[in-house]
């Protein structure tokens, strides 16, 4: 029952919050009625999809995998680049194998991620 309550809340803060962005906008005080139902209803759509909807850490291949789609090159240009063969690459975008800390440097030097994003930190 108190899921169902909270579902319905949920559903009527979305709702809510689309009926109040046009009405807010950079302009608006902070103290304006609006502007304040907006980040009370905001916080509680945060709360819930925290909950509800986690978002969890990428793993490592799929940060690979994001940022080979993100800068448009193949996994055999990668493993050129990086020096290891194209099947290696494809190992670690299927998750199959984890890059030794060599290759891991290589791969965020190579592909803009962040080292401690794959380093799952």
């Amino acid at each position: 029952m108190k899921q169902d309550l909270d579902k319905m809340r949920y559903e009527y803060a979305l709702h809510r919050i689309e009926e109040l962005l046009p009405l807010v906008g950079e302009d608006t005080p902070a103290s304006d009625p609006s502007a304040i139902e907006l980040a009370i209803m905001s916080d509680a759509v945060i709360a819930y999809e925290k909950v509800h909807y986690p978002i969890g850490k990428p793993t490592t291949a799929q940060l690979i995998q994001l940022s080979l789609e993100e800068k448009g090159i193949s996994q055999k240009q990668l493993a050129q680049e990086i020096g290891v063969s194209p099947s290696r690459i494809n190992d670690y975008v299927t998750g199959r194998a984890e890059p030794t800390l060599r290759v891991a440097r290589r791969l965020c030097a190579t592909l803009g991620i962040a080292p401690a994003l794959l380093l799952g930190m």
